[in-house]
């Protein structure tokens, strides 16, 4: 007959082995402090999140002669996370911008510098039009 593992009740401490001591002794990455969930942290990003395609468009119509690029395409994107890569464009081209209509629209001929931001964040940029 199997003998049964009684609990004490009476104040005494258990004899409880816990599953995870073991793990107590591993040398584990370091994890970034404060964060949601505690994953290790990466030393260099080795896969970036493919988030599609985008096209980069320079247009002069309807602007008094002044040239604007403007970002369209994005799938699957909030207005919030499209003002605040619209607000990290801005500040490194150094040029004021807006979003209109699910576009990004940034001041001036920019095209290069906001490909690299948009292909930095995980997007594939594609230059269109003229």
């Amino acid at each position: 007959m199997k003998e049964k593992k009684r609990i004490p009740t009476d104040g005494e401490p258990v004899a409880w082995k816990s599953p995870f001591a073991a793990l107590k002794d591993l040398d584990l990455p370091p994890t970034q402090p404060g964060s949601k969930t505690d994953r290790p942290i990466a030393a260099s990003p080795t896969h970036v999140k493919h988030r599609g395609r985008v096209d980069i468009l320079r247009q002069t119509a309807h602007r008094g002669g002044k040239t604007v690029t403007v970002v369209t395409g994005f799938v699957a994107m909030g207005q919030t996370e499209k003002e605040q890569l619209a607000k990290e464009m801005q500040k490194a081209c150094g040029v004021g911008g807006t979003v209109k209509d699910g576009r990004i629209e940034i001041q001036g001929d920019k095209r290069e510098e906001v490909a690299r931001i948009l292909a930095k964040a995980g997007f594939r940029p594609v230059f269109a039009g003229g």
